[in-house]
């Protein structure tokens, strides 16, 4: 039987959420797929570093959207190169590649499913009414819509027009079982943990709409001269800079890690002893799903689904994102009590086992592509 092809289109193939999946459903279907990545920001590949070394992968860049002529030239010179392929099937993700959806349905008829998963800051407050309705046109080409929160889920039986047959909700899933392994004390580099300290932790691309400057403020208030306390913010970015000087006005310079962008948070996120995230905007982040199953509680702003995602114990630590004070209060109390910390963890670690496994993730996505694709597995 020859090998299915199938092309991935992102606005970027740098590590983000939707890449982090893909990447993870390619390894787990190992070789039986051969897997071609389209990047509208050529160059952008590092999450191609995910991959396993069995996963066939190809960069194209024929197929990703063309920037510099109208939107009309674009549009027939996408839906040209896709109609002269071969694929089986061709998966779009976000707002970046919407114009692959929009040529596919005006000019080749490829299966294709497109992935909503989350919004920039120029949506944080709500989605584009131009946006709208260009999803409006493009979706019903797809054979299916996937969405990773119930609120995007919403938006696209609503703002965007679709039905209930073509809208499918998938939440995020992660292998449970690999966030019981203890890590290595040196798995963060740089982070020394001696008798008696904490860390507050994160995973999170250093961009503006995650709003790190605020966690380390509502840090810096939560901590107020405790020097025993840390605080890791794991990922890459252009807020680096503007990290760094919050910290430094805000007197936590020396307590502040920033090792990069780490791979396989199973690893190493069972050093911190807090989880937080403090967004202006998420959907469903997949690295709280990563936290609660290595038992952590979570101080987070309550942006997209992550209300719904977190044990009923977490509930009070789900602040408003315009409340920093609450942020740092809650955070406050969750490094004073180490049996809080403790109930909670346990509590967000049943919540992922019973709602947010791998395996619900994978069969989900086995079965939707099966669909569209017409692929016998």
């Amino acid at each position: 039987m020859p090998r299915r092809r199938w092309l991935h289109v992102f606005s970027t193939f740098d590590v983000g959420g939707p890449q982090v999946r893909a990447c993870q459903l390619m390894n787990i279907w190992g070789d039986a797929i051969e897997h071609h990545v389209a990047s509208a920001n050529a160059g952008q590949y590092a999450a191609r570093a995910l991959v396993e070394p069995v996963v066939p992968l190809a960069i194209v860049d024929d197929l990703a959207p063309f920037k510099g002529p109208a939107l009309p030239v674009r549009l027939w010179k996408i839906g040209q190169a896709l109609a002269r392929s071969d694929y089986d099937l061709v998966l779009t993700y976000n707002w970046g590649a919407i114009e692959v959806a929009l040529a596919n349905r005006l000019l080749a008829r490829v299966p294709l499913v497109h992935h909503e998963d989350g919004f920039g800051p120029d949506e944080a407050a709500g989605t584009l009414p131009r946006r709208d309705l260009i999803r409006r046109l493009a979706l019903p080409g797809a054979g299916a819509v996937v969405a990773c929160s119930r609120r995007i889920e919403q938006l696209a039986l609503t703002r965007w027009g679709q039905s209930t047959a073509r809208v499918h909700y998938v939440p995020n899933g992660v292998d449970v079982l690999a966030f019981d392994r203890h890590p290595a004390p040196d798995a963060i580099p740089g982070l020394t943990r001696r008798p008696g300290d904490l860390v507050v932790g994160t995973m999170a691309g250093l961009r503006p709409e995650k709003n790190l400057r605020r966690l380390v403020r509502a840090f810096a208030l939560a901590t107020r001269g405790r020097g025993n306390v840390r605080l890791v913010i794991a990922g890459k970015g252009v807020e680096e800079a503007g990290i760094r000087a919050e910290a430094q006005a805000y007197g936590v310079a020396d307590q502040l890690l920033l090792p990069g962008y780490l791979r396989d948070p199973a690893r190493y996120v069972g050093l911190f002893d807090v989880f937080a995230i403090s967004s202006d905007t998420e959907q469903f982040p997949i690295s709280l799903v990563e936290a609660m199953a290595a038992r952590l509680p979570a101080i987070c702003t309550d942006v997209g689904d992550i209300a719904d995602i977190v044990a009923t114990e977490n509930s009070p630590y789900v602040v408003p994102a315009t409340d920093e004070a609450a942020l740092a209060r809650g955070l406050e109390r969750l490094l004073a009590d180490a049996e809080l910390r403790h109930r909670i963890g346990n509590a967000n670690r049943v919540r992922v086992e019973s709602q947010f496994s791998q395996q619900r993730m994978v069969e989900s996505y086995r079965a939707i592509y099966a669909e569209v694709g017409g692929i016998g597995w």
